[in-house]
């Protein structure tokens, strides 16, 4: 059973959840702010987090960028400020998705569901890893190596990496990484596409090496086939 932890001072909003994911059939946790809600994130039982951007103590985003420094745990985050700057923002942050309020909690639901589906299935059948140089992608274990080393990616981040892996070389369209990555359902923002690329780069890539994200201009995203690629 999965356990769900809501960051959300908000006594309406987080009781009307807590209802929701509970009926849904996940345990529950809750935190009013920022200070005490990334304490508590941070513990290991903790499935998802659900995260309201305005916050006391500490605001969202930059809970959200701290969590991110020490976990993968998937996180959803929830805000009034709408603006395509301020989705851009949350999810350079780290989070996984983005929820606008005033929002349907049967909506918030879902995407807990979705979310929490693509972070734990590695897949029908084991396949074998990808390697380009020196990154490698384990499919199985949902990891990527960089020189041996694991790279700490987000679970949209290795989702989005995953889908490049399984077929290097070969061009998909923002669209597509969208429909993989998000679910066919995904209502988001093309941009969306492009942050969690810049954070892969940063992470793959460390002082200007080797690109193994290929931008195909006017198209969207290929791995590299090879080092030379």
């Amino acid at each position: 059973m999965s356990l769900v932890l809501i960051v959300e001072d908000d006594e309406v909003v987080a009781n009307t959840l807590v209802l929701y994911l509970e009926h849904a059939g996940h345990t529950v946790a809750t935190a009013r702010d920022g200070i005490s809600g990334l304490e508590r994130a941070t513990q290991s039982d903790v499935s998802l987090v659900v995260l309201d951007w305005m916050l006391p103590g500490l605001n969202g985003y930059e809970v959200c960028r701290r969590l991110r420094a020490v976990s993968n745990v998937p996180i959803i985050m929830l805000t009034a400020r709408t603006s395509e700057e301020d989705r851009v923002r949350g999810l350079d942050g780290g989070a996984d998705d983005y929820v606008p309020k005033p929002f349907s909690p049967r909506e918030v639901v879902a995407r807990v569901h979705a979310l929490l589906r693509r972070a734990g299935d590695p897949g029908a059948e084991p396949a074998e890893p990808t390697r380009v140089g020196d990154l490698e992608v384990d499919h199985w274990r949902r990891e990527a190596r960089l020189a041996g080393q694991a790279v700490g990616l987000t679970p949209t981040e290795f989702r989005l990496l995953e889908t490049l892996a399984r077929h290097p070389g070969r061009t998909f369209t923002r669209e597509e990484l969208i429909a993989r990555t998000f679910g066919p359902d995904y209502e988001g923002l093309d941009r969306t596409v492009d942050t969690h690329v810049t954070n892969l780069r940063r992470k793959l890539e460390p002082q200007g090496g080797h690109r193994y994200i290929v931008t195909v201009h006017g198209l969207g995203y290929r791995l590299a086939l090879s080092d030379d690629d």
